[in-house]
């Protein structure tokens, strides 16, 4: 083992007062949904929406999201199991949760907000939400990785992860650290964007450049990522790569169909 790869042994737990504890993955998720929430206030404010929209948008996305999350867990990596045991798909504090999944419970929330209660389009709020969703999603891979848990496959660089809590003596992969920072980013990138050039964009052109570029890591990080179920051990292509080849394809055409184009002169 050389110098730089390090022993990671972080407890999951911030504190417990007796059979109560908050963890550090329950407390990325608030920050998720507090740094969310302010975001698209101030976004909101700006552009003149009322922001009474903003606490009921909020509370779409929360049970869009987690929901989602949820049951793209119980569906996507173990369906037989939570087919058998469906009492249990309401266990969340067991953990589980699926970011593919998150994305469809996002969407659907969305949809539904913007038919009952938005005056914008549909892809105007979407432009909006992803920006603080990038954020989320390093927020969430951070969880992981004070979990210890969705790390990636033995390696010999120099910054590998002994993940002692899961019992590994072996350097692995960071992998939520491989996620987790282009995702962070990701939000930069997209935030400077919605500050400089929101309105000189054709709606939907953020949304594209999100989508892309998020669900590319994912697809390119989870070839040296650990299996996160036991029936991907015999597929070409893991669950997580399946599901994300669609959205980069959906992707690709937004950009193809929304791209800016220049003015004659």
């Amino acid at each position: 083992m050389t110098l730089l790869q390090i022993s990671w042994d972080a407890s999951p737990e911030i504190f417990r007062l007796g059979s109560f504890a908050i963890r550090w993955y329950g407390l990325f998720w608030a920050l998720s949904f507090y740094f969310g929430y302010e975001i698209i206030y101030r976004m909101f404010k700006k552009e003149g929406i009322p922001l009474v929209h903003v606490d009921k948008l909020l509370v779409y996305m929360a049970v869009g999201s987690i929901v989602g999350a949820r049951l793209g867990h119980c569906f996507f990596y173990d369906f037989s199991y939570y087919w058998n045991n469906p009492v249990e798909i309401l266990m969340i504090w067991q953990g589980g949760l699926a970011s593919h999944g998150g994305v469809i419970g996002i969407l659907i929330a969305l949809y539904y907000y913007q038919k009952k209660i938005s005056t914008q389009s549909f892809w105007w709020l979407l432009d909006r939400l992803v920006i603080p969703i990038s954020l989320g999603a390093f927020f969430i891979r951070m969880g992981n990785l004070m979990n210890s848990e969705i790390y990636g496959v033995e390696t010999s660089l120099p910054w590998g992860f002994i993940f002692e809590a899961r019992g590994e003596t072996l350097p692995k992969h960071p992998t939520q650290l491989y996620e987790g920072i282009p995702y962070l980013l990701l939000f930069i990138s997209l935030g400077w964007l919605y500050i400089k050039k929101i309105h000189m964009l054709p709606v939907g052109f953020i949304t594209g450049i999100f989508a892309f570029c998020m669900f590319t890591v994912r697809l390119l990080v989870e070839f040296i990522k650990e299996d996160q179920s036991a029936f991907e051990a015999s597929m070409a292509l893991n669950m997580g790569q399946i599901l994300s080849i669609p959205l980069i394809i959906w992707s690709a055409i937004v950009l193809y169909k929304r791209w800016p184009k220049k003015s004659p002169r």
